[in-house]
């Protein structure tokens, strides 16, 4: 019964329906990008294309355009695909025998005409026009069918006749590879785009360090050669530290603090020490919880109570400024989340600041170490400072996003392989989450940039049926000279289709048991 009640709480909800709009119209526009980064360098190297599809199209079709025969229609039934080809395969097989009959009558063809029926064949022209362009109703994807390419669309019994000079097996392997990276490249440049246009559009903010009344806080690695919780960065070789820029602050000679809001300290650096600070936090990204060379420190201000939990039940409101748990002072917010999950299923005394004035309440803690509140973000505490960019430096920042949040990705992915990780996997339930369950254009094309990423890294993985699996064999191909047949990348597909699918689907029960069971 709980589980229908939360079945029908979810997908009655607006903010359900909000996410999953959002999410459409992001992974839309991200797959015409895939796709379209295919076709266009098909079409580069005169490549047939006879299918370029946004969303799948059993049965039918809600829009389909044959501009080559001056067709268009809507909410149409798919043509006999087979029942083409198969009229296709039964005229080339027809004309081979008129030509076999013709040798064997005496009646063969000059050696000037043959060769220039040859010369035709090589020089036959694929436009775009040969393409048929449509809208399918299934919103989980999309295809660009390549002619003479055996993949989702096409296997490798259909690719039986002698290959073309427009068909893409027929093509070097270095045009093949520019093709199979072609979709990859695409969602990684809209990304860097979509960043620029951010940039550009909402300019930056941050916030400076002066402005962080907080101090920062330090990893074991910073705290080494001298840095404390609380400092305050002031200048590094006697220049204002740009925020942000860890590498200027790691290969200055001294660095000056503000600390306990009174004091100047100078820190000297070690010499070379930017590579050792590297060393160290490669060895912190091993760990469960990683810890920044320097972050900010953000106390724990409650942004929301949520109705019947410990927090309200103890008479904690929203603004409400929290300073220990049973004695042990939590300066920063994650400070705070580590006590409560000590003290969790116990009931703990929390001191608090409200209107100036020092108070303490008795809070019971939940068993997974909650007492029901929201945390106020950092930009909501601090002063932030909003800077405008130009055109061409927006570009530049935008590209420098994009590839940063990739290396970030890249470097993240290998914790998918851990427990925990597997236990985060999530579909399209974890995906729509990410919007907020609200209408808000800066978090949707920021979310959207985020999975241009994601979608540019999972193609390229070397997995039969996506993008990386054909890389791979291409490679090889131009490695050893070794080129796999039609069949074999036939069974390759397959067997990759299935690993994907029970992938998906053990991605949707996560998603099923998180948001429905959970």
């Amino acid at each position: 019964m709980n589980i229908f009640n939360n079945l029908v709480e979810t997908f009655g909800s607006a903010s359900f329906w909000i996410n999953a709009l959002q999410l459409i119209l992001s992974l839309s526009l991200l797959v015409f990008v895939h796709e379209l980064g295919h076709y266009s360098f098909a079409r580069l190297f005169k490549m047939r294309v006879d299918k370029f599809y946004l969303f799948f199209n059993p049965k039918f079709s809600l829009v389909r355009w044959d501009p080559k025969n001056h067709k268009l229609g809507f909410f149409v039934k798919n043509p006999d695909d087979e029942k083409e080809k198969a009229d296709e395969k039964a005229a080339e097989e027809t004309a081979e025998q008129a030509t076999e009959d013709n040798v064997g009558t005496g009646h063969a063809l000059s050696a000037e005409v043959a060769e220039s029926e040859a010369t035709d064949d090589e020089n036959e022209k694929s436009t775009w026009r040969d393409t048929v362009y449509g809208l399918g109703w299934v919103p989980l994807g999309g295809y660009c069918s390549i002619a003479g390419m055996v993949d989702e669309t096409t296997s490798a019994k259909e690719l039986s006749a002698k290959p073309k000079a427009w068909e893409f097996r027929s093509r070097p392997a270095w045009q093949r590879l520019l093709v199979m990276i072609g979709g990859v490249l695409f969602n990684f440049l809209a990304a860097c785009i979509i960043f620029g246009g951010m940039t550009y559009h909402y300019g930056d903010s941050y916030i400076p360090y002066e402005n962080a009344t907080e101090g920062m806080i330090f990893s074991p690695c910073a705290e080494k050669i001298g840095f404390r919780d609380g400092d305050i960065p002031l200048s590094a070789d006697g220049k204002e530290l740009p925020v942000g820029n860890l590498q200027a602050l790691l290969e200055a000679k001294q660095v000056k603090v503000l600390r306990d809001h009174k004091d100047t300290v100078t820190i000297n650096i070690p010499d070379g020490y930017l590579l050792e600070a590297n060393k160290e936090a490669e060895a912190e990204q091993k760990k469960d919880k990683p810890q920044l060379f320097m972050d900010y420190r953000v106390p724990m201000v409650i942004k929301s109570i949520q109705n019947g939990d410990g927090a309200d039940k103890a008479g904690l409101k929203a603004g409400d400024k929290m300073l220990s748990v049973n004695g042990v002072k939590t300066p920063d917010y994650r400070d705070f989340i580590s006590e409560l999950e000590k003290n969790k299923n116990t009931t703990a005394v929390i001191s608090y600041e409200r209107d100036g004035k020092i108070n303490s309440a008795d809070v019971a803690i939940s068993e997974g170490g909650k007492i029901g509140i929201g945390v106020t973000p950092a930009n909501e505490i601090f002063e932030v400072k909003y800077v405008d960019y130009g055109f061409f430096p927006s570009v530049k920042i935008g590209f420098q996003k994009g590839w940063n949040l990739l290396v970030d990705y890249i470097t993240m992915f290998k914790y998918v392989f851990s427990k925990e990780g597997v236990k985060s996997l999530g579909s399209f339930g974890a995906i729509g989450s990410m919007f907020g369950g609200e209408i808000n254009w800066y978090f949707f094309w920021f979310i959207t940039a985020y999975l241009s990423i994601i979608l540019a890294f999972m193609n390229i993985l070397p997995i039969p049926i996506l993008d990386g699996g054909y890389v791979l064999f291409l490679l090889i191909e131009m490695i050893t000279g070794w080129k796999p047949s039609e069949k074999t990348m036939d069974i390759c597909l397959r067997i990759g289709f299935y690993f994907i699918v029970l992938l998906m689907v053990f991605a949707l029960g996560n998603d099923f048991y998180r948001f429905i069971i959970k």
